[in-house]
């Protein structure tokens, strides 16, 4: 089965640069696709100093949603946006002032990779903090989600006026011109051997892959082979497990309340999906969480995105002031959504 391989390099352009990341991109992509993705055949995305978060994420969730192994390269530097302080991944517009809407949220890159098989899915990282960022990571771990292993390193920031350099990339680019992807553990020692001094003080980031009685991995498998009422009867077992346990506001039941909602997508029941996906954000506001949370704000962002795709306008119809009442309250990093809602609705109104 190929495997699929994203190399995405970003980083702001004018004073608030603090790494070179596109110089990465020409020597990632001299290392043979199959290299890369340490699979026979391989399908390469690059993405050079996007510009919009949406495009990332498009990019993303497809090579998410693509069969086999997945392998994310992401060079860059990180912020902290000033309304909640989690780390983004700038992009070329971004400034301090306006990472919540032009950088690329990194919990996002943990809820698209959720549903992948265990074991299939990694990612390699080259990426220097501002002060702020920095002294945040220094105490609080990057979180790219269950199962998904991630290689590589965090820097702080370069010296006043001074550009860094990809160098941890380039050396991974370096060893995988030979010819042979080792194991990306192996593979992130032989580089920090390689870069010796020059890495003194990162923080070094790498992890085993989550493997054995994962229950992810089996509805995974199960929407693979494109068995979705077991995938989500699977789902539903575990749900109804951890609402027992914990009660129905509980994360543990709310995530395989989530799990369920993007079955339904896979599944390509749009309905069921947008239905689940209010559900849970109706219950993460209920709990008190904030309107800007990022699971609430995931939660209405992927409900709007389903509602969009159901073809009866008399569902629609049932769903959309549900969706236009939440929406009034998470409005969202996108302009215009409850105007959107508002004007389909309107549409909706004259069809049959």
């Amino acid at each position: 089965m190929p495997g699929t391989v994203l190399l995405l390099a970003a980083s702001p352009m004018g004073r608030g640069r603090l790494v070179d990341a596109a110089s990465v991109l020409p020597v990632l992509a001299a290392v043979a696709p199959d290299v890369l993705a340490g699979t026979d055949t391989a399908n390469v995305v690059e993405l050079a100093d996007p510009l919009e978060p949406q495009a990332v994420l498009t990019r993303l969730r497809a090579a998410a949603a693509a069969p086999g192994p997945l392998t994310v390269f992401v060079t860059g530097q990180l912020q902290l946006d000033r309304r909640q302080h989690l780390p983004h991944l700038a992009l070329a517009r971004t400034t301090p002032a306006t990472v919540r809407y032009t950088a690329f949220p990194w919990h996002w890159i943990r809820e698209e990779l959720r549903l992948r098989p265990s074991g299939t899915t990694a990612l390699v990282v080259d990426l220097h903090a501002d002060a702020e960022t920095w002294q945040y990571l220094r105490s609080t771990p990057l979180d790219s989600g269950r199962g998904n292993p991630v290689h590589g390193r965090i820097a702080p920031p370069p010296a006043r006026r001074t550009l860094a350099a990809p160098s941890y990339m380039k050396a991974v680019a370096t060893v995988l011109r030979s010819g042979h992807r080792p194991p990306l553990d192996q593979l992130h020692q032989e580089v920090v051997a390689r870069l010796g001094e020059e890495m003194a003080g990162d923080i070094l980031l790498t992890a085993p892959a989550v493997t054995g009685g994962d229950p992810h991995a089996a509805i995974s498998a199960a929407v693979q082979a494109g068995r979705h009422a077991e995938a989500d009867a699977l789902a539903a077992e575990w749900e109804q497990t951890a609402v027992r346990a914990y009660g129905p506001g509980a994360e543990d039941a709310l995530h395989w309340t989530e799990v369920r909602a993007d079955l339904a997508m896979f599944a390509g029941d749009a309905v069921r999906s947008c239905r689940t996906w209010l559900a849970v954000a109706s219950a993460r506001l209920a709990a008190g969480q904030s309107t800007d949370a990022p699971a609430v704000e995931a939660a209405v962002d992927r409900a709007h995105h389903q509602w969009g795709r159901i073809e009866d306008p008399a569902r629609a119809r049932e769903l959309g002031p549900a969706l236009a009442e939440l929406r009034l309250r998470v409005p969202g990093r996108r302009q215009g959504a409850l105007d959107h809602v508002q004007q389909q609705l309107q549409q909706l109104q004259t069809q049959g």
